[in-house]
């Protein structure tokens, strides 16, 4: 895998945790299943069971799979007196995948998780290659392909010399609805996706399928009634404060929509009474990015929509509590953002948060990103442009920014390509210089869709975790990196682990924030099916070294 990075595990769960499988593994006779060509099934070789009880996972072995599609082959590479059976998946075909089907995972699995063990018999280094899982429950009395999920390609390097041996994760979380079910999969080498550059073959060992257990049960800040979206969360000390905006469905220029906050002190388990932070009559109004001045207060940017058309309006409001707000400075700027966020400290420079401009269009071409920083705590911001002139793929937006120290900063970027390749992968924006100059690279967190991120640093830990929401597949993902490692390599982005799911529903649920509380991360976002969505929170531990 790209990177070793441990992590500790979500509070109360055993996410992605294979041990504590060994006794209910063990116990059960059940073992991986072999769909054959002819449509007939077979029990895997005993060995399969054996290999369960081992590691808490269930193994297909290259003999246990069989053709789905394209002309794959299946043949023995050998080294001395070392024979392999691997499927031999081509660098420069397209359409080759192999199939199988797995029984046996414990009845209390809220999720599988899916690694494939792969080999080349040629020396890939500085190359990439792209793969991709196909899943489904056969649950009784439905039709096989009615939980079917399509999985994002994964990107990872290919193995750096011949015949080395590797693991790439392509799905760490496949929400099971029927416990019990066999569960289909069918794995794809994407020789066609712009990530695969390495042409030769690669050999698929063995595809292990892991189960996932309880998840963390989100707290409910602001109830269904409404379309309640978009939350940002921000620690004040001790004190939690979550903002979220209402209107009346997902729109952004509703003159219904107005912007509200709750606070905890109890780190989130209860929330006081909802106040008003802003409702400017003739305009939707959206809580779009959150921070801290220099004196600990609470930092909030509010977009304006006129409802009745016209430009954005950014507001910069300031509370002490959370509670009582005061709008604090509206700056002029050109050109007008679609949306400012979360703003961070930098040395040298003060307050800085990103920017993006243009629009959706994917044939328009005048789309821009860049910052906007203030050296008086947020009385006045300067604007400036990094990148013009973007494409849609080529557009970062939604940018959540870290300072690392020595002029160092590390940014992620929501991309809004809707290609089911590796271009949606979310962008990585790095500087050396205090925000001086800057670059822009893909990462290979692909597990995304139209996905905000929400980084948080630990400076004593060097750790920096990126909290994102799969839209679409309902699920909160967390990937934790070595800031260092993944700063020199956008590629090296450990693979992602579930830490709460919700809604389904492609554009009603989503936009996690994150903030740190007394060792523990806190994150917002919004869940449900329009036109009535909640505003929720789950916390985590934050990640460590050991």
């Amino acid at each position: 895998m790209t990177s070793a990075t441990e992590s500790t595990p979500i509070k109360k769960s055993r996410a992605l945790s294979r041990r504590s499988l060994l006794g209910a593994v063990a116990a059960s006779p059940a073992a991986a299943v072999l769909l054959g060509s002819s449509g007939t099934a077979a029990a895997a070789a005993g060995a399969g069971v054996t290999s369960a009880a081992l590691d808490g996972a269930v193994h297909l072995s290259a003999n246990d799979m069989t053709i789905a599609t394209g002309t794959p082959s299946l043949v023995m590479w050998n080294q001395g007196s070392t024979h392999l059976p691997v499927w031999s998946l081509s660098g420069g075909t397209a359409g080759q995948s192999i199939v199988g089907v797995v029984a046996g995972l414990p009845a209390d699995a809220v999720g599988l998780g899916v690694e494939l063990i792969a080999t080349s018999l040629n020396n890939g280094s500085g190359f990439e290659t792209a793969f991709r899982v196909h899943l489904a429950e056969l649950v009784d009395g439905a039709p096989f392909e009615s939980t079917y999920v399509l999985a994002t390609p994964v990107t990872n390097p290919a193995p750096g010399a011949a015949r080395d041996v590797v693991t790439y994760t392509l799905e760490s979380f496949y929400t099971i609805t029927q416990p019990g079910a066999p569960v289909w999969l069918r794995v794809q080498r994407e020789p066609g996706d712009p990530a695969d550059t390495l042409t030769s073959p690669m050999g698929v060992i063995e595809v292990r399928v892991f189960p996932v257990f309880d998840l963390e049960a989100p707290v409910v800040v602001q109830p269904a009634g409404g379309y309640n979206s978009w939350p940002m969360i921000q620690a004040i000390q001790n004190k939690l404060v979550c903002v979220y905006s209402r209107g009346i469905g997902h729109n952004i220029s509703e003159d219904s929509r107005a912007v509200y906050a709750r606070t905890s002190t109890d780190g989130g388990s209860t929330w006081g009474a909802e106040t008003v932070v802003a409702n400017t009559p003739l305009y939707g109004e959206v809580e779009v990015g959150k921070g801290l001045d220099n004196g600990g207060a609470m930092l909030l940017w509010l977009r304006r929509v006129p409802s009745s058309g016209g430009a954005n309006i950014h507001d910069l409001y300031r509370s002490t509590d959370g509670g009582t707000w005061s709008k604090m400075a509206t700056p002029t700027l050109n050109p007008t953002p679609v949306q400012i966020s979360d703003i961070f400290h930098v040395p040298t420079v003060g307050l800085m948060a990103f920017w993006f401009a243009g629009n959706y269009s994917s044939t328009d071409t005048s789309k821009s990103w860049g910052i906007v920083k203030s050296a008086d705590d947020g009385l006045t911001w300067t604007q400036v442009t990094v990148e013009s002139g973007l494409s849609l793929n080529d557009w970062p937006t939604e940018v959540s920014g870290v300072y690392l120290g020595s002029g160092k900063i590390l940014a992620i970027g929501r991309t809004e390509s809707a290609a089911a390749t590796t271009a949606r992968a979310q962008y990585q924006l790095t500087s050396s210089d205090y925000g001086a100059t800057w670059t822009r690279q893909r990462t290979n967190i692909g597990d995304i869709r139209a996905s905000t991120p929400s980084l948080v640093f630990d400076a004593a830990t060097s750790l920096v975790a990126n909290y994102y929401y799969h839209r679409g597949a309902g699920i909160l993902r967390r990937r934790v990196a070595t800031a260092s490692t993944v700063f020199a390599n956008p590629l090296a982005w450990p693979a992602s682990e579930a830490v709460v799911t919700g809604s389904r529903s492609m554009w009603d649920a989503g936009n996690v924030n994150a903030t740190e509380i007394a060792g523990s991360h806190v994150l917002a976002f919004y869940s449900g099916v329009d036109p009535d969505t909640a505003v929720l929170i789950t916390t985590v531990n934050a990640p460590t070294n050991t």
